[in-house]
């Protein structure tokens, strides 16, 4: 078991959380959990052109709903604080310095129409416009590394827009190694000088994300497959600070239900799943994304669903408890490949969780259904109709569909099942049948069972002569739980009644 382990979930509030995220704050907090460790939250808002103002509660809401809370973050045990990285700007120009001062990063000058026209002139030749170590001191490009300390200065006291970039170190390979995905070489002729600190006065994710994750105290980062190309450049920027390094795992992606490219809201909406835990209202134009949580979900499966959207426990067990995926869970098996995202296997959990839940709670779910339709029933009756029908169920919503029969007599009979099953001399049996139930004295769903079925038997007929006659009569269609355990729960006289209305009807 590692040892102080502190794991961090930093997402950017410019909207919802997409799932992908969500699964990366799980494995985080999996993870924390397997070892003992803290679930730190980071709200990373150094985009301020992007920020959206209710995402960040989104955020925290969607956290809770999913049963994974942090243990730090804003408002919460704030060892750390502040956790807004907006909240802590003054903090990392002082790293920016730092990194001047040592000779690992650099002033660059260069205007954004300068640096356009850079890349133009490449392409003309068809070459790629890099900003590192081949043209950074060869005086076509405006930096500290060509301009004299004086002119440094004169130009930072005149005001004029800089960003600082990280110099890369040239001719070197770089042995890094992931979690998940083993040893990764990279040459840093290859990479570019990153930007760390930019015009506007704010640091980029670079700098700031190595700077709270070593100022937090973070042990490993688990983050998704998107940050593998930055991990040279933090990894040399743990080196450059003379910092230990943390640990890296870059989760795969979550691909689109036909497997290529990264899933989107664009996949969800065209195909009619969610691809936010809450459902989203855009503040802006006030459009509203759909959520699992809205959409019927249940918290528990939609967490077990996105478990395995990229780990496997190495057995068949697919069902487990957010306490066994504690016990259980482990990088090694996470998988390097990306995960296909299925709708009918997050329908399959959901409805494998139905049939675990209590009744007595699907009831209290239930009810509210009801009473929006203006039906009020005892709730140990609505227990026993829920107890019947959530085998065949993969929502709540689903229930009063599979079950409406229970409270309100059928009007109508399906078309098909009548021609095929109300037959001449159906009629007949049918009246026979209500003198048969008429003389019943125990209701229960068993001895009217015995009763009626000896009845037939006595007829020499087969039982499909009366028994889909009878389901039709009762429910309207041929659908339904038990035939007789619907009859003892509507009592004899409905019975009786809706077996005259299809006498009378078909």
């Amino acid at each position: 078991m590692e040892s102080n382990v502190r794991v961090r979930f930093a997402p950017s509030p410019t909207g919802p959380l997409h799932i992908g995220g969500v699964r990366t704050a799980l494995y985080n907090y999996l993870f924390a959990k397997k070892n003992n460790g803290t679930f730190v939250l980071r709200i990373e808002d150094t985009d301020q052109t992007r920020y959206v103002a209710n995402a960040e509660q989104y955020i925290i809401d969607a956290l809770e709903w999913c049963n994974i809370p942090f243990d730090e973050g804003p408002g919460k045990n704030e060892k750390f604080g502040p956790y807004r990285q907006s909240e802590r700007k003054e903090l990392y120009k002082k790293y920016a310095d730092l990194l001047i001062e040592t000779g690992w990063a650099y002033y660059a000058f260069d205007t954004s129409e300068q640096l356009d026209s850079h890349r133009k002139g490449h392409e003309a030749v068809g070459k790629t416009f890099i900003y590192n170590w081949h043209n950074r001191e060869k005086g076509r490009l405006v930096n500290s590394l060509v301009l004299s300390d004086d002119d440094v200065q004169q130009r930072i006291n005149a005001g004029d827009k800089f960003v600082i970039r990280f110099k890369t170190p040239q001719d070197e390979t770089l042995i890094l190694e992931d979690e998940i995905r083993g040893t990764i070489k990279i040459d840093t002729n290859a990479l570019d000088d990153k930007i760390l600190f930019k015009s506007d006065g704010m640091p980029t994710y670079h700098l700031a994300n190595i700077v709270d994750d070593h100022l937090m105290e973070i042990s490993h980062v688990i983050r998704g497959e998107e940050w593998l190309p930055s991990l040279p450049l933090h990894s040399l920027l743990y080196r450059a600070f003379g910092w230990e390094s943390p640990k890296f795992a870059h989760l795969p992606l979550i691909l689109k239900p036909v497997g290529k490219g990264k899933l989107s809201k664009r996949d969800g909406d065209k195909l009619g799943f969610p691809v936010f835990p809450l459902e989203y209202t855009n503040e802006v134009t006030g459009d509203v994304s759909r959520g699992y949580k809205e959409d019927g979900y249940f918290a528990d499966a939609f967490i077990n669903m996105l478990a395995f959207l990229g780990w496997n426990p190495g057995t068949e067990q697919e069902i487990f408890s957010l306490e066994e995926l504690v016990e259980t869970f482990d990088l090694k098996r996470v998988s390097k490949s990306g995960a296909k995202f299925s709708p009918d296997k997050t329908k399959w959990f959901n409805q494998q969780y139905m049939q675990q839940k209590p009744d007595a709670g699907l009831t209290d779910l239930f009810l509210p259904i009801l009473a929006e339709k203006g039906i009020s029933k005892d709730s140990d009756f609505v227990l026993k109709v829920v107890s019947s029908i959530k085998e065949r169920a993969v929502f709540v919503a689903d229930f009063w569909e599979l079950s409406s029969f229970f409270f309100e007599t059928p009007t109508e009979y399906d078309a098909k099942a009548s021609k095929k099953n109300w037959k001449e001399g159906t009629a007949d049996l049918m009246q026979e049948l209500i003198t048969v139930i008429e003389g019943i004295e125990d209701f229960s769903s068993e001895n009217t069972e015995k009763v009626i079925k000896e009845w037939i038997s006595g007829k020499e007929i087969g039982f499909g002569k009366v028994m889909q006659p009878l389901r039709l009569s009762l429910v309207g269609k041929l659908a339904g739980p038990h035939l007789f355990d619907i009859i003892a729960m509507i009592g004899k006289e409905e019975t009786i009644k809706r077996i005259g209305n299809a006498i009378k009807k078909l």
